[in-house]
């Protein structure tokens, strides 16, 4: 399943530790605190309950979002919606 996730953390330490588990999962960080990938459903529950111990709940934000593929190829993205130093081609073709 595809998932996005994207967080507003308000510290720098755990903003960092939030994108390193993003990247523990397997995802493509596709803008500075926006990732992307495939995950399985139990997969997306365990990061979700990772976030939920780690993060600030009265500043910090965390947006778990799975799609269907064909919900995400409805996605529409406007502008520079990537930051092309970070995005693999793989990901650029999931879009395609």
């Amino acid at each position: 399943m595809l998932v996005w996730v994207i967080y507003d953390i308000s510290q720098d330490k755990l903003r960092s530790r939030v994108f390193k588990i993003c990247k523990g999962y397997g995802l493509y960080s596709v803008q500075k605190s926006v990732f992307v990938g495939n995950m399985e459903p139990h997969e997306i529950d365990e990061l979700c309950l990772r976030f939920d111990d780690i993060i600030k709940h009265d500043e910090d934000s965390v947006y778990v979002f799975p799609m269907c593929k064909s919900d995400f190829k409805a996605v529409k993205l406007l502008g520079q919606a990537f930051d092309k130093r970070l995005v693999s081609d793989g990901i650029k073709r999931l879009f395609l």
